[in-house]
């Protein structure tokens, strides 16, 4: 178990949860619901926007494309989040080195993989109840809280979200739309 886990269990007391322990496991429940929610939103909002021919453009050699990049969270949510309670999130058939791999997939099969991947997280962390936030699981053979497995799937896929609006706003340049509240021009 991860040193966290073993010294910050979320419960102390024995026996049933309070109400108020209750409700503070819902309000975190919803929080990450809605956290993850907005992180598609947002990656989804500056995908929209990008050119046929943008898909698999680098900054550098061994920078990843939108591609890989859409390909790799896909991938990433369905093996963490299919069977989340029940088995490692590290599936077997997970092919990890090849959502790196630079093939000229069309938008439309990347997008696939991504809407699968986060059709199984959503749907998964929507099935969690209060109870679920005291169990273990595991993730490559090592155990953690949910609490933990939750937000590490949070951390990174937000990284990765990033890299994903960083890199698509870099390639449609001006024609880029703003996905939230305007900056001032420099030099302006």
């Amino acid at each position: 178990m991860t040193d966290d886990a073993q010294e910050y269990p979320l419960r102390v007391e024995a026996g049933p949860p309070s109400e108020g322990e209750l409700a503070l496991a819902r309000h975190v429940l919803d929080t990450l619901r809605s956290t993850m929610r907005r992180q598609r939103a947002l990656a989804e909002r500056a995908l929209v926007q990008i050119e046929p021919g943008d898909w698999h453009a680098r900054l550098d050699p061994e920078g990843n494309s939108l591609a890989i990049l859409v390909k790799h969270l896909g991938g990433n949510l369905r093996s963490r989040w299919t069977d989340f309670l029940t088995t490692d999130g590290e599936k077997p058939e997970r092919d990890r080195n090849g959502e790196f791999a630079t093939e000229e997939a069309p938008a439309e099969a990347l997008m696939d993989v991504w809407d699968e991947g986060w059709e199984t997280a959503l749907a998964s962390l929507d099935a969690l109840t209060a109870a679920d936030l005291d169990r273990t699981v595991t993730i490559r053979g090592e155990p953690h809280s949910v609490v933990q497995a939750i937000v590490r799937s949070v951390d990174h896929t937000a990284q990765h979200v990033g890299q994903i609006v960083f890199l698509a706003k870099h390639l449609r340049g001006e024609a880029w739309q703003l996905l939230s509240v305007p900056t001032p021009r420099r030099g302006a």
